[in-house]
């Protein structure tokens, strides 16, 4: 059972003073509004209403935070969450390229958001969006290369690989690898960006995107923590591929 299963709405801000004043590692979801980041946030966290998918693409302006820990899969939603507890968040920031709104909120929102993504201390990286069938348009190139001089990582997730056959998809992928590779710094090194496909429908790359979120943040589940304490034990640790890692 995953760790992200835990999920639980804590909080929503429109201001910077607004964020949570807990020090935990935070991970951002980010991509064009149109790009699946809500479908994707539930179907990681197995919940159908966690992250609200509005009809209206881009109508949500304000960042929502989702804490990990303090509760559990089988606790009701309202139920309080032990604040003491809280492991992460999920952060579900504003969809950007696609809202109808005035330019005086689109210019709160891109202050917001950039004050967030260049600012915030617990901030540990990006989970970038794009829809698999048209990645690095002009809004994704622009926050890809905006993002980099904070030395953060991005994990891409191609969205709605579903959609596409085995040839398109494994094109998709190694188009956004070598767009990546590109980026690198004064040093000539690259920038920790990675990628994968993704599919809220098919479930595609649940396992992987689970792991780079966790993996991040320093949290393990709780079958991490099983076969870690067996391996110390010296136990036989038998992983679902059925061969053994330790033996005593």
């Amino acid at each position: 059972m995953s760790k992200l299963w835990q999920a639980r709405f804590f909080t929503t801000a429109n201001h910077l003073r607004e964020l949570p004043k807990l020090n935990v590692p935070e991970i951002a979801f980010v991509g064009r509004s149109n790009a699946g980041k809500s479908s994707a946030i539930n179907i990681l966290c197995n919940q159908k209403g966690l992250a609200y998918a509005s009809k209206t693409p881009g109508r949500t302006q304000h960042l929502n935070f989702f804490s990990i820990g303090g509760a559990h899969p089988a606790q009701h939603r309202k139920d309080p969450t032990d604040v003491s507890k809280i492991e992460m968040f999920l952060v579900d920031l504003p969809g950007y390229g696609y809202a109808q709104v005035s330019h005086a909120s689109k210019d709160h929102w891109n202050k917001l958001l950039g004050d967030y993504l260049m600012g915030r201390k617990q901030l540990k990286g990006v989970v970038l969006m794009m829809d698999s069938r048209h990645p690095f348009q002009k809004l994704d190139t622009e926050l890809v290369e905006w993002f980099a001089t904070t030395g953060k990582p991005i994990h891409c997730l191609l969205t709605k690989a579903d959609k596409l056959s085995r040839s398109q998809a494994s094109n998709a992928l190694r188009l956004t690898q070598s767009v990546f590779k590109s980026y690198v710094d004064e040093k000539g090194k690259p920038f920790p960006y990675t990628v994968q496909l993704f599919s809220s429908v098919k479930h595609i790359g649940l396992d992987e995107a689970t792991k780079k979120i966790l993996e991040w943040a320093g949290v393990h589940d709780a079958s991490d923590k099983k076969m870690a304490d067996g391996e110390a034990a010296g136990e036989e640790v038998v992983p679902v591929d059925g061969k053994p890692t330790v033996s005593s």
